[in-house]
Parts: structure tokens; C-alpha cells; sequence
């Protein structure tokens, strides 16, 4: 399902940033003093109370101002506000309300969401300074007390912030269809492929590139099986995503890839591997989806002999992590090869959701170790213990050995490519986990 979304706004220098990394964990804003670092919007997971949600740092709002960056700043919080189930609004707590903090909590009023009023830099909740009071008057109810240097208030602002969400934010929607994100540069073809399952003009196809603004879900049935095509924004490279709603968009497609099972990483053949698809397919590998490379507009290329090979072999040469994804030629256009391509996204779907038997998987470990010695390093030989399977969508093998730096990542590779070998896994990524049977364990 798609994670609920929480927008951190305010005007420059309050403490949002130092917010936003305390909660998502991990230093992902650019903190510092001067007002104005944090321009574009910081978009990352989070997680509380075993709950799981989308938060969007933005940069400072100045609601009034001629400066052209400021202004599209300003545009860029806006946009995450509308996206967002929750707004918390950080105020600096010390100083008391400016006019820029009218100005904000104004605009808010007018977006009709709801809206958290957060009052940062307060290191005393016991002692408020006298200006805290006049918070009130920003007309958004009372104001949460915290620090985000010293991590003080957080949680009970967390606490509220569920409270806020809307009625079943967090359920799990009961939904069996195979998801499939349509990933990849403006203009590869996204929208024609979705058109082409369907048989009609469901999504607005145009050759100007980023016309698709939002992430579109399409329910599509064949047979008994059930898929929903998720159509997401071309991704830009960052230096070319200079439209504010294009900026937008990437946000809407990274959510994408996090609800799919399967992923069609676009390729444009006409243009070739260029190095924002391979970012666009790290993210999918990244995220442990399944993954189909297709390579679209296959018609329009000039066949020689092997021409469909030697793309192929450019493919594992650029996209050397992604080795383990199926390649497919096809015109969306034309509709060629397209009942081969959902078969495929069925295929992967379900390869990265299998399970080997653990005995199974312990007798071909076994004879992987006859067949090649594991490495060893001052006399002192790796021992394999025993494997299990502890996941899936990617599946993830647990294997109990006597010393994890004798794993050699080489040898690692050989027990993939054996598991691989036995039941091919086409599509999907494996994860392995190597952990140290104890000295009770091993008398």
C-alpha cells in the first residue's frame, strides 16, 4: 500500500531539518545555520510505534518574496502539503510569532488539512519562555513543545501525529493483483505501454516529454490473473528537474517503486543505456523489487545481424547489478511482444515471492560445498552450519557459519549462482545474511 505522508514546513531557520533526521533516523537534510539550505523537498521513510510513513522536509517558506529561488521554494512546500495526510508546522518556540509565521499558518488555514502546530528549540518544557503563549494566536490550537537537538518532545509529537491520520491510513489493503510500476526517462514509451495493455487511450500520451504529472494505477485483468499498471512521471536527472511539479512527480514515482511487486525499468532503444537509466534502475534494485528490463520502440531500431543480442549484452554490461533481470524487446506501439512481457511480470512476481524447503536448500548447499572448497585464511577453513529462508519479495537465506569474515564474497556469489542454477529466481534479487554459530552451538 502506499505510506502515509507527513509534510514538515515552516519559515527558514526553525529546526526542520533537525527534526526531520532525528525522526527518520539518519542524517539525510543538510543541517546548518543559514537560512535557506534545505531548498528542494527531502522525501524519506520513517517509522514509529512499528508503523510506517512517508516524511517531506521542505525548505523555508517566504510567503512574500521577489527572490526567484525563494518563490519556488515556497511553490515546492506547497506541493508537499497537498500530498500530505499530516502538516506539522514548526515555529521557532525562542522567538516568539513573526509575521512570516501569520503569513504561513494563512496559507495553511486555506489548504483545509490537518495541521500540527510544533513549537521547536524549547530545551525546558517545564519553563516556557513568556512569547510561547503568543502561539496561540496563530489560530492553529495549542502548540507541541519540543526540542529536536535534544530529542525531547518527539515522541508524544509522533503520538499526536497518528492520532491525526485519517481512518485506515494504516491498513493493509486487501488487494491480490500483481503491482506493476511502469519506471523510467520522460518520453520512453510509459504511457503507451500502459494503453497498449488495455487496449484503449486510458493515460494521455504525448511526445512531449513529463507528460504524465502524477502516478496513475490502472487495474488490468487477463485470464484469472489480476494486475494493477502503476504509470509514474519520467524521472529526470536532477540538474534537468527544474519544473516545480515535474520535482513533484519524483517524489510520486519513488512512492511507486515502494508499492510495486515487479518493475518495468523503460529503455528507450533509439537512445540506448544513459546514466539516469541507471539510476532509475538502482532504484528498483535498491528497493529489493522485482525487476524486467524492456527495452521499448524496438521497432524503430535498424536490424543487422545479432543487433538484438549485442543490445542485450550492452544491457548486462551497464547494468551489471541488475544480472539477474529478464531483458525484453518489444514496441508498445505496435503492440509486439507484449503477451510475452506481462507473462513475465507474473514469472517475477512469483520468484520473488518463492521458498525453498530448507532441507532442499541444505542438501544443494552441501553439495556446493563438495564441488568447490570454501575459502580459508591461516589454516582456518569457512563452515557452512546449515541455510534457511527467512524472506521473501527479495528472498533472504540465513546461513549459519563459524566465522563470517571467511565469507569471502566471491564464494558468496558461487551459493547464489548454485541457488539460482537449481530454481532460477529469474527477476528477483537474493539476500544473504551470514551469522556466527556460538561456541555452545558448535560443541
Amino acid at each position: 500500500m502506499s505510506k502515509p505522508i507527513v509534510a514538515v514546513v515552516g519559515r527558514p531557520n526553525v529546526g526542520k531539518s533537525t527534526f526531520f533526521n532525528k525522526v527518520v533516523g539518519r542524517r539525510v537534510s543538510i543541517v546548518e545555520d543559514t537560512p535557506g539550505v534545505t531548498r528542494d523537498r527531502i522525501y524519506a521513510e520513517a517509522e514509529w510505534c512499528g508503523k510506517e510513513f512517508i516524511m517531506i522536509d521542505t525548505g523555508g517558506i517566504e510567503p512574500d518574496t521577489d527572490d526567484v529561488i525563494l518563490s519556488q521554494m515556497r511553490v515546492q512546500a506547497e506541493l508537499a502539503m497537498e500530498t500530505a495526510q499530516v502538516i506539522l508546522l514548526i515555529v521557532d518556540g525562542r522567538a516568539g510569532v513573526t509575521t512570516a509565521d501569520y503569513e504561513v499558518a494563512d496559507m495553511l488555514r486555506r489548504k483545509k488539512k490537518d495541521v500540527i502546530l510544533v513549537a521547536n528549540k524549547i530545551d525546558n518544557p517545564t519553563k516556557l519562555p513568556d512569547n510561547f503563549y503568543d502561539l496561540y494566536e496563530l489560530g492553529l490550537g495549542m502548540p507541541i513543545p519540543i526540542s529536536s537537538t535534544n530529542s525531547l518532545g518527539i515522541g508524544d509529537l509522533l503520538d499526536e501525529v497518528f492520532e491525526r491520520m485519517p481512518e485506515g491510513a494504516f491498513d493493509e489493503e486487501e488487494d491480490d493483483s500483481i503491482k506493476i510500476a511502469i519506471i523510467g526517462k520522460p518520453n520512453a514509451g510509459k504511457s503507451s505501454l500502459v494503453n497498449a495493455f488495455l487496449g484503449e487511450d486510458r493515460v494521455i500520451v504525448s511526445n512531449i516529454a513529463g507528460t504524465t504529472r502524477d502516478s496513475i494505477d490502472t487495474p488490468f485483468v487477463r485470464g484469472e490473473d489480476k494486475f494493477t499498471l502503476i504509470d509514474t512521471a519520467g524521472i529526470r536527472r536532477k540538474s534537468k528537474v527544474i519544473d516545480n511539479i515535474e520535482r513533484y512527480s519524483v517524489i510520486r514515482a519513488l512512492s511507486a517503486i515502494d508499492r510495486s511487486d515487479v518493475c518495468f525499468v523503460m529503455i528507450d532503444a533509439t537512445e540506448g543505456i544513459t546514466e539516469q537509466d541507471k539510476r532509475i534502475a538502482g532504484e528498483a534494485h535498491n528497493a529489493g523489487k522485482g525487476v524486467v528490463i524492456v527495452v521499448n520502440k524496438w521497432d524503430l531500431v535498424k536490424k543487422e545481424t545479432n543487433t538484438m543480442r549485442d543490445f542485450e549484452r550492452m544491457i548486462r554490461d551497464e547494468l551489471i547489478f541488475l544480472n539477474y533481470a529478464p531483458v525484453m524487446f518489444i514496441s508498445a506501439l505496435k503492440g509486439q511482444r507484449l503477451e510475452g512481457l506481462i507473462d513475465m511480470a507474473k514469472t517475477v512476481a512469483e520468484n520473488c515471492a518463492m521458498r525453498v524447503p530448507t532441507g532442499q536448500l541444505n542438501s544443494l548447499i552441501a553439495d556446493a560445498v563438495l564441488m568447490n572448497n570454501p575459502p580459508s585464511d591461516k589454516g582456518r577453513r569457512l563452515k557452512i552450519y546449515y541455510a534457511t529462508q527467512v524472506g521473501v519479495k527479495p528472498p533472504l537465506f540465513s546461513f549459519k557459519v563459524n566465522d563470517r569474515e571467511l565469507m569471502h564474497f566471491s564464494y558468496a556469489r558461487d551459493l547464489e549462482n548454485k541457488i539460482r542454477d537449481a530454481y532460477g529466481f529469474s527477476g528477483t534479487s537474493l539476500k544473504f545474511v551470514f551469522r556466527e554459530k556460538s561456541e555452545k552451538e558448535q560443541e
